[in-house]
């Protein structure tokens, strides 16, 4: 892993703190980030800019606010959902890998990079931001 001196990871943190987006899938408040909708997001953001995905992204939550209410949702659906977004095998991926972690974990995603890149349709970055993102975890 790729080291990185103190002084530069402080000042890339404290330019982050001043210049960072207010993003819907980011807490505000200093509140915990919610796995599911981090990973919703990486998933939405591949190949897809951040303004475009915006609307998607609330739109999405508003018809699947959970993890639970995604996995119980037929195909269909999602894929009506997704809509306007384009690259359907990502909604198809998705879809499938949070029915996995509905039955396999609970319901629960994760916290690490291994257990996420295991789930259909996740890769290396996808499940290494959502463990760094969501759970504070070095990916």
């Amino acid at each position: 892993m790729l080291e990185v001196p103190y002084a530069l990871r402080e000042r890339l943190l404290a330019w982050y703190d001043q210049h960072r987006r207010d993003l819907p899938w980011r807490t505000s408040g200093g509140g915990e980030p919610d796995p599911y909708r981090v990973w919703l997001s990486e998933v939405m953001l591949q190949q897809t800019r951040v303004e475009t995905v915006k609307p998607y992204f609330e739109r999405w939550l508003e018809r699947f606010p959970t993890l639970e209410a995604l996995a119980e949702a037929p195909l269909e659906e999602v894929l009506k959902a997704w809509e306007g977004l384009g690259y359907y095998s990502r909604a198809r991926n998705f879809h499938r890998a949070v029915r996995e972690v509905a039955e396999r974990y609970g319901g629960t995603v994760p916290d690490d990079a291994e257990a996420l890149r295991a789930l259909p349709g996740v890769g290396r970055y996808t499940a290494g931001a959502v463990a760094s993102i969501a759970f504070g975890r070095e990916a």
